[in-house]
């Protein structure tokens, strides 16, 4: 096979998988297609840039290998963009400049000053640099993603790269006419040479996929793991998360408390201002719960006005004094429904886990006790469970 069907090959593949791409899309949320649509334009373009290696030998070849480099390093600038946009992070302006330096540069090196091994290290460079900082975006990005996808572009980068710098290095050593070119059958590297760079746009429009899915997969675990109206943990995780806890107790011995709180007269806040005043009234109590609690605290909305709230190496005072200052916090910050100011207060029941103590549920339902013992002195206080 000679160095044109390649490259028609190489175009033809990574066509295919652009159309993968874009009936994915489809599916997607509006959160990722702007991310997926600059990924498939690279796509395009890098099978665009091999079309034109393959067919464009009608075309003056300073003119068809500039125009061929253009294409292919606009295509890796877009895959930079696209990753960019998928962790949200702002696009460079400047970077589109760099397609244009590329094929200046190529065209000069070409028809001016014909060289093939100055013409290579300038695209060498770019390509390098492009791709080095989506790897690096990629690697920044380990701690927010710990998806296999991202680790598998990675690789995929990682592995261009070297085959781009390697390819250089044996070029440059290797006695070349000045005019020789990528598309003739002269060297073993132009054949290898497009498969290679076939792996971003084909195997890496599978990763990207992928890293789309997990993107999802990981949503949709935080929307069945959360409230809706106030972002706190739901009651599906409180449960889960207090079992865990419980069984970590049991093994280690350390202290766990619970505690249960619920607006008082939550209902004249509906009947006076509104459902919207309501729901915002819980978003607002939520707020000063989550900045009152510690962060190593689970607070979450376990229905309706009620909040529970898992606390851990805390005897009885200690959990009774912490409630106290979330109690303290929700009563300190008025409410504003419209341009009145509502005053909230809270009541709650604490409980601290105790030797007899069989689940997480017996220590839930003594601080639910506790809290109806608040209720019943009046309101605004924290009863300790007995």
């Amino acid at each position: 096979m000679d160095a044109k069907a390649i490259f028609t090959t190489v175009a033809v593949m990574v066509f295919a998988n652009g159309a993968v791409l874009a009936t994915v899309y489809r599916d997607l949320p509006a959160t990722l297609r702007p991310a997926a649509a600059r990924w498939q334009a690279g796509t395009v373009l890098v099978a665009a840039g091999c079309a034109i290696f393959a067919f464009g030998s009608f075309l003056p070849m300073p003119i068809m290998v500039a125009l061929a480099n253009f294409v292919l390093t606009t295509g890796l600038t877009i895959y930079h963009r696209a990753l960019r946009n998928f962790y949200g992070r702002p696009a460079e302006t400047w970077d589109m400049a760099l397609p244009f330096v590329a094929t200046a540069s190529v065209y000069w090196w070409s028809a001016i000053e014909p060289s093939f091994i100055i013409r290579l290290g300038v695209i060498s460079l770019m390509w390098l640099w492009l791709m080095g900082r989506s790897l690096h975006l990629l690697h920044a990005m380990r701690h927010v993603d710990t998806s296999r996808s991202r680790s598998m572009l990675m690789v995929i980068h990682a592995m261009v790269m070297s085959f781009v710098a390697a390819r250089f290095i044996i070029y440059l050593s290797l006695d070349l006419p000045r005019g020789f070119s990528l598309t003739t059958n002269d060297n073993p590297l132009n054949l290898i040479t497009p498969i290679i760079m076939a792996a971003l746009p084909a195997i890496g429009t599978t990763a990207f996929v992928l890293l789309c899915s997990d993107r999802m997969r990981r949503q949709l675990e935080i929307t069945a793991a959360t409230d809706d109206l106030t972002g706190l943990a739901n009651r599906r995780t409180l449960i889960a998360h207090g079992k865990a806890r419980f069984r970590s107790h049991e093994a280690k011995r350390q202290g766990l408390a619970i505690a249960v709180l619920d607006l008082d007269a939550f209902k004249s806040i509906n009947d006076s201002h509104g459902h919207e005043a309501g729901d915002q009234a819980l978003v607002h109590v939520a707020e000063c719960l989550r900045q009152a609690a510690r962060k190593l605290d689970l607070v979450a909305r376990s229905g309706g006005e009620e909040f529970v709230v898992i606390m851990e190496d805390l005897d009885g005072d200690e959990a009774g004094a912490a409630v106290e200052r979330m109690r303290c916090a929700v009563e300190a910050e008025l409410f504003r429904a419209g341009t009145v100011l509502v005053p909230i207060t809270v009541s709650a029941g604490v409980a601290v886990a105790l030797p007899g103590d069989k689940s997480f549920d017996d220590i839930l339902r003594r601080a639910d006790n506790a809290l109806y013992q608040a209720k019943a002195n009046g309101r605004n206080c924290v009863m300790l469970a007995a």
